[in-house]
């Protein structure tokens, strides 16, 4: 092995995680389009519509997102009217974000952007289960240096 091989491209775990996230998230953008949606405020109200309604400090643990990166998209969400935000009324500390009747309208129109994605994946069911897992076994080994 020379000295400059964990250099290499090839001998990188972390690019082919990269590449197929892009890709991925490439094949969602035409039918989050018309949804008026990023991928970020995708993943947020697939959450947000999963619990009704979260504090921002567990919705960023649910997504691996820090405050800094789900503010603005939490405030555009609610600019577009599909959630509400507002502090908590047990602790006034901790802000809640709860979905709308319009946020809810917007989930039905959702429904059918997995399936459209899930068609350019061309895995198995259990290649695509073993990767899952495994993803979520990285996810959760990783240390902080």
């Amino acid at each position: 092995m020379g000295k400059y091989d964990t250099l290499k491209i090839e001998n990188q775990l972390c690019f082919p995680l990269y590449a197929a996230s892009r890709e991925i998230i490439k094949r969602y953008k035409p039918h989050l389009d018309k949804l008026d949606l990023t991928y970020t405020q995708y993943i947020t109200m697939m959450v947000i519509w999963e619990k009704r309604s979260i504090s921002v400090k567990e919705l960023g643990e649910v997504l691996f997102l820090d405050s800094g990166t789900l503010t603005p998209v939490l405030k555009k969400l609610e600019a577009k009217g599909y959630i509400t935000r507002h502090r908590s009324e047990k602790d006034e500390r901790v802000l809640i974000v709860s979905v709308t009747d319009e946020g809810t309208r917007l989930r039905d129109e959702a429904l059918t952007v997995p399936q459209a994605v899930g068609r350019c994946v061309r895995l198995g069911k259990d290649e695509a289960d073993a990767l899952y897992k495994l993803l979520y076994t990285l996810i959760n080994t990783m240390e902080e240096e």
